[in-house]
C-alpha cells in the first residue's frame, strides 16, 4: 500500500485497539520489502521516541508500505 494508505490503516487500527493493546504493543508503518522492514523495526527498537511515521520512509525502496504490530520489550 501507499503510504497515505498505511498512514490511514494505522489511524484506524489505533483507533480500534484497546488501550491495553496499546500499551502492550506498538503499531509502525513499516516497508512492505521483509528485508527494508526488519531494517526499520531493529533500528526502531533501539530508540521508538526517536521515530514517527515518516522515518518509515528512509528504509523504504519502492514506496510499498506495511502496518506492522509488535509487542513493547519490557
Amino acid at each position: 500500500m501507499t503510504y497515505q494508505e498505511a498512514v490511514q490503516h494505522k489511524k484506524e487500527s489505533v483507533e480500534k485497539a484497546d488501550e491495553s493493546l496499546l500499551k502492550l504493543y506498538h503499531i509502525v508503518i513499516t516497508p512492505a520489502n521483509t528485508d527494508e522492514s526488519f531494517k526499520h523495526i531493529e533500528e526502531f527498537s533501539k530508540d521508538p521516541d526517536a521515530f514517527d511515521d515518516e522515518s518509515c520512509k528512509k528504509y523504504c525502496t519502492d514506496e510499498d508500505y506495511q502496518v506492522v504490530s509488535f509487542k513493547k520489550e519490557a
